[in-house]
């Protein structure tokens, strides 16, 4: 893969920055563009449950953030006018003719040119004469009867509804059908989405309950918010009431959102659809647009520019997003299908262009003038565990690894990777998130979560759906008898549907005296009438896994002496399997796990360092994941085992000459918190 000219060589510091590498992204797609100008193609021959033609239209229309942005900031020339704005808008008369060859086609049930509605109806909305009053009647009537038959069609109940309120927005502001021709449909899904609602700004994307809990980067910067903040730009006089109550959310949202985002730019990948990227920020970029006033520690516009173009910097470093011709590839930091969804086009990662709406706001603008601000408590180093009780999660920034405490959430669709997206105990900015490539133990990439088998380890099952979740606190001591409150999640789930088996887990968020450390308690209970046989295996977090100047098999230790007296200049390397753990030292940092008692002695413990296999990590492609199983267990019927572990993770962020400013790994893995916890 290669970098891309303009975005990853560029400093994001000013608006034209940020011009600059939009259109470095928007050059890249020239070349297949068709010739009628109304689908995009990349040279990709990877399929999705939709057809070709959707997939091509996701090609002409996710640009369109960016082209429309370009627009109404008046941030183009003549030229680049006649270069990247003139084909999108012959490509729309094109595409919405039933005439034309390129004609998108008709919109029916559950269509992805639904999807695609959305960012068209945003270029009408915002430079209605480059895309629309231009035209010919004809033309103009064609685009508005292809819009309007997005109304009276059978919509999932998600962050889909949004894409026909604001195709219904557009269709009365720009196409000229009446308002009440459109107003019921409108009202009708907004009063929908009323019901996604869960509190802190947060809305889940889809109604919350035991059918599905998903609250992701769609609650926020892919779809939801991003959405609501369009319409408080759009249709603040249209209907004031709903926006004041949109533009109150997203103030809500906003104080606890910048946490997921690390200091370096880099912002913690859960959920689905995570091929969007830069999509991450979008929310900020929408913020500014909308032109909504935070507040603290967010009340100026340093603030969220900061976050915005550091989220941007980060990517530019991510030199393998890119294929050879400077067009996305589908995958995280790097190609990767493994982790991709089914609808998924090489069009699809183009999703991400919304985050530059920013553009549209004139370079006088104060966003735009204001000096970019650090993360807020930048000078405490940001040290906070601070619980997100809507989205069940809690978000830990140690000072040394930026991550997130998950429970409660799922995904019921039939989503490759689910369990894995929504249902693991912990995501890292820095050390991403595996996907499972097979049903051997390696293969599930179980980082980060816990491994159940009933059939001596032919097949595996994971934490996916929880029955019982909730955030709370455990009491923490420390040395000097201090006690702390540290937020805690629990919850409960069952590996089988047609066995008696129950799992409750509780994570424990790091305290103030073990910053690098979080920890986990389960309880597995049989409450049937007869004994089952467990293999347990649960994992830290997975770490890049070979060694820096060679890419070679780290060495293996079975002292932790050893392992801390090999050392390059600034960290360790090797792997560490010993009595009580295993831990992995490497170039990007250091991941282990550790037993800290229970049921399950020590006698029974078997560490090991998993290998999975290759590119089934977000941001790693050759990994191993510290772990610690168990010898196969007897559970005999209405008993159950207990057994605790901590999870040690330190995080070097910011390249090789990082020393972790001055903290000795080793003794952070000596010093483990066994003994200083207990209930509430």
């Amino acid at each position: 893969m290669s970098p891309l000219h303009g975005f990853s060589d560029n400093p994001f510091k000013t608006r034209d920055d940020f011009k600059t590498a939009c259109i470095s992204l928007l050059r890249a797609l020239k070349p297949y563009q068709s010739p009628g100008r109304a689908r995009i193609k990349l040279p990709l021959a990877t399929g999705t449950h939709f057809d070709d033609i959707a997939a091509q239209l996701e090609g002409f229309a996710r640009p369109l953030w960016a082209i429309a942005a370009l627009v109404h900031g008046e941030c183009l020339t003549r030229e680049e006018i006649d270069e990247l704005v003139w084909p999108y808008s012959q490509g729309l008369a094109n595409g919405t003719d039933p005439n034309h060859e390129e004609y998108w086609g008709p919109v029916v049930v559950r269509d992805q040119r639904m999807v695609e509605m959305e960012i068209i109806s945003f270029a009408l909305l915002t430079a209605p004469d480059d895309f629309f009053h231009c035209q010919s009647s004809e033309v103009q009537r064609n685009i508005t009867e292809w819009l309007k038959a997005i109304n009276g069609k059978d919509f999932p109940v998600t962050n889909w509804l949004w894409f026909r309120v604001m195709t219904n927005l557009a269709l009365t502001k720009v196409c000229g059908v009446p308002y009440q021709d459109v107003k019921e449909f409108m009202d009708e899904d907004l009063d929908h989405m009323e019901q996604f609602y869960l509190g802190e700004g947060w809305a889940a994307d889809g109604v919350w309950n035991e059918n599905g809990r998903q609250a992701d980067y769609y609650s926020g910067s892919f779809a939801i918010q991003f959405s609501q903040l369009l319409y408080v730009r759009m249709a603040r006089y249209l209907d004031p009431e709903r926006c004041a109550r949109f533009e109150e959310r997203a103030i809500a949202f906003a104080s606890l959102f910048w946490r997921y985002f690390d200091e370096n730019g880099a912002a913690i990948p859960f959920g689905r659809s995570l091929t969007y990227r830069f999509a991450f920020a979008g929310f900020w970029s929408a913020i500014a647009f909308a032109g909504v006033n935070l507040v603290a520690p967010l009340n100026d516009w340093g603030a969220c520019k900061g976050l915005l173009l550091r989220h941007f910097r980060w990517w530019s470093e991510q030199h393998n997003i890119f294929n050879i011709d400077g067009t996305l590839t589908i995958g995280f930091t790097y190609p990767n299908m493994y982790m991709s969804e089914d609808y998924n086009s090489p069009q699809s990662p183009y999703w991400a262009m919304k985050s530059f709406v920013a553009l549209a706001l004139p370079e006088t603008h104060p966003f735009w003038k204001t000096e970019e601000r650090a993360l807020p408590e930048s000078d405490e180093k940001i040290k906070t565990v601070v619980p997100a009780k809507s989205p069940m999660q809690i978000v830990c920034h140690t000072g040394h690894h930026h991550y997130l405490l998950s429970s409660g959430q799922f995904c019921p669709w039939p989503l490759k990777a689910t369990e894995a997206k929504y249902g693991k105990f912990a995501y890292s900015s820095h050390f991403g998130f595996s996907v499972p490539t097979g049903s051997l133990l390696a293969q599930t990439a179980p980082d980060s979560t816990l491994a159940l088998s009933n059939d001596g380890g032919d097949t595996w099952r994971v934490p996916w759906k929880s029955l019982k979740y909730e955030v709370t606190y455990t009491r923490f001591s420390s040395e000097s008898q201090s006690v702390e409150n540290v937020p805690t999640l629990i919850s409960t789930w069952n590996p089988w549907k047609d066995a008696n088996v129950e799992v409750q887990t509780v994570l424990i968020a790091p305290s103030s005296r073990f910053m690098n450390w979080h920890i986990r308690r389960h309880k597995i209970v049989n409450n049937g009438a007869v004994a089952v046989d467990l293999d347990v295996v649960q994992g830290g977090f997975a770490i890049q896994g070979r060694e820096v100047k060679r890419g070679g098999v780290l060495p293996s230790f079975t002292d932790s002496n050893n392992l801390f007296s090999k050392k390059d200049s600034t960290f360790h390397e090797g792997a560490l399997v010993a009595s009580g753990g295993a831990l992995v030292c490497s170039s990007a940092g250091a991941s282990g796990i550790q037993h800290f008692g229970g049921d399950l002695t020590f006698s029974d413990l078997k560490p090991d360092i998993l290998k999975p296999d290759a590119n089934t990590n977000l941001m790693w492609q050759r990994t191993l994941i510290p772990a610690l199983g168990f010898k196969t267990r007897t559970i005999a019927a209405k008993s159950g085992i207990e057994f605790t572990s901590g999870v040690f993770a330190m995080a070097r962020r910011l390249g090789l000459e990082e020393k972790y400013d001055g903290v000795d790994v080793g003794a952070e893995w000596h010093e483990a918190p066994k003994h200083w916890w207990r209930d509430a």
